[in-house]
């Protein structure tokens, strides 16, 4: 089955509750159920991680690459300021990142500098931006393993 990493950054376990007129007033733990949901449907293994430290968060996907997970999804939320050290975890991994982000970063002047090392970045569909990426990353999986000559 194959092995999805989907890493919430820093700020996104207060979904819901913070700066909804942004964010929507979906809570973290809602999102995670449809999530879990949309993994299931699509035959996939989910794991879900909030960190509100840029550390653990570089832990996580290391422990994920040794684990032999097959791919990252992530939205960075406060660590694509500054996650210069979490980029160049990243720029180490073998498996496919897609980022996302609910709102349209670049419409608000921000720029991601852990987006420098995805494969795409998903942003400013709300929360359909979590459900495009982890489609986007199933199709960067398949195409990979077909490209090696493994199976879909």
């Amino acid at each position: 089955m194959t092995r999805i990493l989907l890493l919430q950054g820093a700020n996104m376990a207060y979904l819901g509750k913070r700066q909804p007129e942004i964010y929507g007033t979906t809570a973290a733990a809602e999102l995670d159920k449809m999530m879990l949901r949309h993994a299931e449907k699509v035959g996939v293994s989910l794991d879900i991680v909030y960190t509100h430290i840029e550390g653990e968060a570089i832990a996580r996907i290391y422990r994920a690459a040794d684990d032999g997970i097959d791919g990252l999804l992530m939205n960075p939320a406060g660590f694509m300021y500054a996650g210069y050290a979490l980029r160049d975890c990243l720029l180490s991994m073998k498996f496919p990142y897609v980022e996302v982000h609910m709102s349209n970063i670049d419409k608000r002047g921000l720029k991601s500098v852990t987006a420098e090392t995805a494969r795409g970045v998903i942003a400013g569909f709300g929360l359909q931006s979590y459900f495009m990426g982890m489609d986007a990353l199933l199709d960067l999986i398949k195409a990979e393993r077909l490209a090696k000559g493994g199976m879909k």
